[in-house]
């Protein structure tokens, strides 16, 4: 049977399919490919991939539109790839729960390292999500709500560690100002950025060597926030 993992391609340009199948395959990965977001929905659910690529300028819907249907009944990584860069099509693609967002043209070396972290989330999503996570010398236990820097315990208050649970269960994922202020303080505090910009200074302070160039809670401008683990 064959191991390697399958990832989909929905796009509709000839000549980005072709050359991510090329890359792809000669990396060792199965590869199926759509022109069409119906044909990409059909597919994702007929072949279960591992990872999805998608475009958001499709010829029969909106790739937001297919992310959201996809996302509905499935938790498959998928990375936007695409030449819309403006934030509002970013944060519109992560809040329908997109993993990540790739703008052409692009680096294969960079989508290559992409690819590997949503790996790692689609393997998480089936039950392998280590309780403790650690970046360096520090330790975040999901379980026991506590954290380690060095061996030494850092205090934080109950809604500082929600959030860094939250940011840490997702590692090296970008998540959004809504969707970060929905799950730590609910939807009536949705809007307001000004909650989330303070904890983040707090966490920053308390974790990070230096809290004004953090290299673990890293700031998306205009999107949100990613939790960097460096794997």
């Amino acid at each position: 049977m064959n191991k390697d993992p399958l990832i989909l391609i929905i796009d509709d340009e000839p000549q980005i399919l072709r050359a991510l199948k090329t890359i792809l395959t000669a990396r060792h990965f199965q590869v199926e490919m759509a022109s069409t977001g119906e044909e990409g929905i059909a597919l994702a659910a007929a072949t279960l991939p591992q990872v999805i690529i998608l475009d958001l300028t499709l010829p029969d819907m909106d790739g937001i539109k297919v992310c959201e249907e996809i996302r509905s009944w499935s938790k498959v990584p998928i990375i936007i790839l695409s030449v819309r860069d403006g934030e509002v099509d970013k944060v519109a693609a992560l809040d329908k729960g997109a993993d990540d967002y790739l703008t052409k043209p692009f680096g294969i070396e960079e989508l290559l390292a992409r690819i590997r972290v949503a790996l790692r989330h689609s393997q998480q999503t089936i039950g392998n999500l280590s309780s403790i996570v650690r970046v360096g010398g520090l330790s975040i236990d999901l379980v026991n709500y506590s954290v380690t820097q060095n061996g030494e315990a850092i205090h934080l208050t109950a809604t500082e560690f929600k959030l860094l649970a939250y940011l840490a269960s997702n590692a090296d994922k970008v998540l959004t100002h809504r969707s970060i202020l929905i799950h730590v303080w609910g939807d009536a505090d949705a809007d307001h950025i000004e909650y989330l910009r303070v904890f983040i200074g707090n966490l920053r302070k308390k974790l990070e060597t230096d809290p004004d160039q953090p290299a673990v809670i890293c700031t998306e401008p205009g999107i949100g926030y990613r939790f960097i683990t460096g794997e």
